[in-house]
This record gives structure tokens, C-alpha cells and sequence, in this order.
């Protein structure tokens, strides 16, 4: 039977991560993303995924050692970088720079240290290319900063508060896996021929960059910044509903109830409460929205899904618009390796079938 856009086919089996949309329950690896999110750091999260297990002291130590190490430019990566057309979007700009890593090819099989090395670079190949767009000199990695905090540190060139770095890893963690996703599935068909890693990881950063998959927050954005000065928000929300205009933010394809990221994302946000005023607009607009949906909408679950949130940090750190779904391929880089080291494990090329509809025709030879 056809399933347009393979919707509901399973396809892999995996032990990485469940997405239950019904339950509203994110696994990485057999642990629920809110324990995750509430004391472990990318670093942490990421060797979960990798290695399968959490590490311990001594091995979270040796990780960033070798994580860190990976952070640098090659030589040849900076004079791709140098020569890339000054118009190239930043997702061109990392898919390029991405391919250029497989010079020598990595080959067949993939390793965790191939990973570590593609995911390490991501983060300093769009600091290089916006600092080089802002005219400003490149900062190389601080290795007594995190992987999260270096990233801010790198971009901006001063070192960044720690409400909105524990703010950024929190979205960081919980968009580093979410299942079979387009781009995921891309990557794991790409390795299913017995291509490179490299190869796989920029068939998903292609994936990504289509605007119906890594676009979200920067609607979200549109949304936040046309209400920042509505006087009566009830009202002005219910009318949009009204007219069949859509909250940008609200409800997802596969969450039934509440998204698990979204709820995560609220809960470190809550800390922050009167600290930052884009973190307490975008916490009173759900508020007044939901309430709005629920009026306008019975029997509809539409509340917050993670790109809502994830558009109020962004504007909180002040991160421009463009680097939104950058800064998502930079965390999702993560699930897409493991995901390819698992295609590797045990290995089916992907071949699906394909439903002829056109039409059939007699060869005239007269």
C-alpha cells in the first residue's frame, strides 16, 4: 500500500532514541530527555549516543580532551572558507566546508573518532564564516570553555553568561536526536550504500536545509517580535485565530500532547524569569496562546513544541536569524553520526519500491 513520504513505514530498527508522540516521551538511549536535561552537558548527552552508555568521570574527562582537539580548521577547510562566494547561505557554507573534511575519504566503516571529529568542527565553521562576514578576525577555540559556551564564545568574541549558555545547551540536548526524521533517514540511506560518514553527513545537512525541516524558529521569531507591544494579547491572538492564521510555535506533527522538548525548555527557561524580557514574553504568550487554542480549538492539542522556545533563546543570546538552523545541524549532528555508525553495525541498503502511474504506450511503426 503507498505511503506518501514513507509516513507511519518503519524503516531501521534503533536503540538510540524513541520519539512516543502519543505519550509525549523523548529516550535517548533508554533514559527520558527531562532526567537528561536536568544536571548532564552536551558532552555528556553526546557520548551517551555514541558509546551507549553515560560516562564516568575519568571517561568524561578523556571525551572533551579528544572533543576539543577536533575543534580546529584544517588548513585547506579555512581556504575553502576564504574562497566560498561572500553570498553562500551559512547551511551552503557548512555542507561544503563538511565535504571538504572527507579529503583524504574517511572510507568504509564509520568510527565514533570520525563523530567526534565532523561534530567537533561544526560550531567553528560557522564562527569563521560570520566572524569573515562581519569583517571581524577569526577567534580560535577556548578549550577551558564547553562545547556550547565555545560556540558563543566564538561567534561573539566575549565570553558569554551562563544563563544563556545553560539555556542554549538545554535546546542543544534535546534537538541532538528525534528518531526518523528526513534528515536522519537521509544519512542513513547515504551509509546504507557503504559510502563514507562524510558523505552521509552532507546528504543531512542537504536535508536539513530545506525550509520544511530546519526553519521553525525563525517564524517563531515573526510571531514574538509582531506582539512585543499588543496591549490586550487575548484579544489580538483570538482574532488571528479567527481569520485561519496559525500561531507559529503551537502544536507538532508527531506530538499528540505536550512536546517533551518544549516542557524541558519551559523548565530551565523558568529560572531565568526576570532576567531576560524575550524569555518572559515568550513564557506569558504561551500562557494567554494556549488558553486562546483551548477556547478557539476544543479537542485540539496544540501547545508549545520546542522550535517555540528554542526561537526565545535564540533571541535572547541575540543570535541573528540566519544562524538558527545552523545552530540546529551544529546539535543534530550528534543523533545523524549515530545514527550512521548503527546503519554501519548491521548493514541493509535502502531500496524501497516505487508505484508506476504513468501511462502505457504502443511503439507506432508505421
Amino acid at each position: 500500500m503507498l505511503q506518501r513520504g514513507l509516513k507511519g513505514v518503519i524503516a531501521a530498527e534503533t536503540e538510540i532514541g524513541e520519539v512516543d508522540g502519543n505519550n509525549g516521551r523523548l529516550i535517548y538511549r533508554g533514559y527520558e530527555i527531562r532526567e537528561l536535561t536536568k544536571d548532564k552537558s552536551f558532552e555528556e548527552v553526546a557520548y551517551l549516543l555514541w558509546y551507549g552508555e553515560l560516562p564516568n568521570q575519568v571517561q568524561l574527562t578523556s571525551f572533551k580532551e579528544t572533543f576539543y582537539k577536533n575543534r580546529v580548521l584544517t588548513k585547506e577547510m579555512k581556504q575553502v572558507l576564504d574562497v566560498l562566494p561572500k553570498d553562500m547561505n551559512m547551511m551552503s557554507t557548512i555542507r561544503t566546508v563538511i565535504s571538504a573534511a572527507g579529503i583524504p575519504a574517511f572510507g568504509w566503516k564509520p568510527t565514533i573518532e570520525q563523530a567526534i571529529q565532523l561534530t567537533a568542527l561544526v560550531p567553528t565553521i560557522i564562527a569563521y564564516r560570520k566572524r569573515m562576514q562581519e569583517g571581524k578576525a577569526f577567534l580560535p577555540s577556548n578549550d577551558a570553555l564547553g562545547h556550547v559556551a565555545n560556540y558563543l564564545y566564538m561567534i561573539n568574541g566575549t565570553p558569554p553568561l551562563s544563563e544563556h549558555v545553560s539555556a542554549l545547551e538545554t535546546y542543544m540536548i534535546l534537538t541532538m536526536e528525534h528518531g526518523m526524521n528526513a534528515s536522519t533517514f537521509s544519512a542513513r540511506v547515504t551509509a546504507s550504500t557503504e559510502s563514507d560518514i562524510v558523505s552521509a553527513i552532507t546528504s543531512a545537512i542537504g536535508t536539513m536545509k530545506g525550509p520544511l525541516h530546519g526553519g521553525a524558529p525563525a517564524e517563531v521569531i515573526a510571531l514574538l517580535d509582531e506582539v512585543v507591544s499588543v496591549r490586550d494579547l487575548e484579544s489580538y491572538l483570538r482574532e488571528k485565530i479567527q481569520r485561519g492564521e496559525k500561531l507559529m510555535g503551537f502544536g507538532h506533527r508527531v506530538y499528540k500532547t505536550h512536546d517533551p522538548r518544549a516542557v524541558a525548555l519551559k523548565k530551565q527557561l523558568l529560572q531565568s524569569v526576570g532576567k531576560d524580557d524575550w524569555l518572559d514574553l515568550a513564557l506569558h504568550v504561551e500562557e494567554v496562546a494556549t488558553k486562546v487554542l483551548q477556547e478557539e480549538k476544543p479537542g485540539r492539542a496544540l501547545y508549545t513544541n520546542v522550535e517555540f522556545y528554542a526561537a526565545a533563546i535564540m533571541k535572547a543570546i541575540k543570535m541573528e536569524t540566519e544562524l538558527f538552523t545552523p545552530t540546529f545541524t551544529a546539535s543534530r549532528m550528534v543523533g545523524w553520526t549515530a545514527h550512521v555508525l548503527e546503519q554501519a553495525e548491521n548493514n541493509t541498503i535502502f531500496r524501497p519500491l516505487s508505484k508506476y502511474v504513468g501511462k502505457i504506450r504502443a511503439v507506432d511503426v508505421r
